[in-house]
């Protein structure tokens, strides 16, 4: 890890840089002089770019991902930087931060997500000690991969989740259990330079009540990808024949089936109750201990790449950027 030298500054809207319009606040450009100005001498030396259009992150889609990677990479592979800060809405930060860390696979400098609860320029903000503590964090040096920083904290990029709405520690890791094995190495298919396309993914939670026609209309969309929130440690209404039969049936077309717990402190462990060995029987493949955001994330970087189900799951299963292994 060394001292960053020439750092790229990525502006893709959020809170950080809004400012009041007539409609309330929405992503205002001209971020650069205003972030020059507020940090002062002390900063690294930057060059900013804006990432158009600027967005409220909560109309963040899959293109946008794709474009802060072609941005990043392209910056780092033709413009020589050394390191990224990508300023970010709140709203789904975590969730751009996880599919950030599996689009970005074996870029060898690092990656700072961060953002503001409140505008830069209103009285109190925390834009001002995010983006100065991102910095700090860079110039003592940084490992390669995606990073996010907040209210003082660095945090793994594919751990981190959004946990409050309203105060300024809102990020934080939980306590997931994570076990796994690790990728012996990361295949050309899937390492930074790979391009990648939009999937057709989903998420679905179990429910009191859920029925084998909810998951069949989801089904019928067209997804690639099927993102289950479990119960506990990965059950389901396991008596439901109906929906088992619907999931097999996706499976056998080759839809990719994943499930991850509900409990923000749980995991995935399919053997623990027959329920759970009915729904591994169904085709689900088992995320362990991540997140949502890096599941999905996951899903998104594995089937955009091009892999085919047996391979999707394969990887998705071992640990690729201490996802899955503390």
């Amino acid at each position: 890890m060394s001292a960053v030298k020439n750092l790229f500054v990525l502006y893709t809207g959020g809170t950080i840089g809004m400012q009041q319009t007539p409609e309330g606040l929405a992503p205002g450009g001209g971020f650069e002089a205003r972030m020059r100005a507020g940090l002062g001498r002390e900063a690294l030396d930057w060059r900013f770019h804006e990432l158009l259009p600027l967005l409220d992150s909560a109309n963040i889609s899959q293109a946008n991902w794709l474009a802060m990677r072609d941005a990043i990479v392209t910056a780092v592979t033709d413009g020589g930087h050394d390191a990224v800060l990508l300023l970010h809405g709140t709203d789904t930060l975590a969730y751009s931060a996880a599919a950030l860390s599996f689009l970005l696979l074996g870029l060898p400098v690092p990656v700072v997500l961060t953002g503001a609860m409140l505008p830069a320029g209103v009285e109190g903000s925390d834009a001002w000690p995010n983006l100065c503590g991102a910095m700090q964090a860079l110039q003592a040096g940084i490992a390669p991969g995606v990073h996010l920083y907040f209210n003082g904290q660095l945090m793994h990029g594919a751990r981190v989740s959004k946990l409050r709405s309203d105060a300024f520690d809102a990020f934080g890791v939980l306590p997931r259990q994570r076990h796994g094995e690790r990728a012996g190495s990361i295949p050309a298919t899937l390492d930074y330079l790979q391009p990648r396309q939009s999937v057709n993914l989903a998420v679905l939670p179990f429910f009191p009540g859920i029925q084998a026609c909810h998951v069949q209309a989801l089904l019928d969309s067209g997804v690639r990808g099927l993102l289950l929130e479990c119960y506990g440690s990965g059950t389901g209404p396991s008596d439901n024949a109906e929906l088992l039969a619907v999931l097999h049936a996706a499976h056998e077309r080759g839809v990719v089936l994943a499930a991850i717990s509900q409990c923000p402190h749980g995991h995935v462990e399919f053997g623990l109750y027959a329920a759970g060995s009915q729904l591994r029987a169904s085709g689900l493949v088992s995320a362990g201990g991540m997140t949502r955001e890096a599941a999905l994330g996951k899903l998104f970087a594995l089937l955009g790449a091009g892999l085919q189900q047996a391979e999707v799951e394969r990887w998705f299963a071992l640990d690729l950027c201490g996802e899955r292994v503390a």
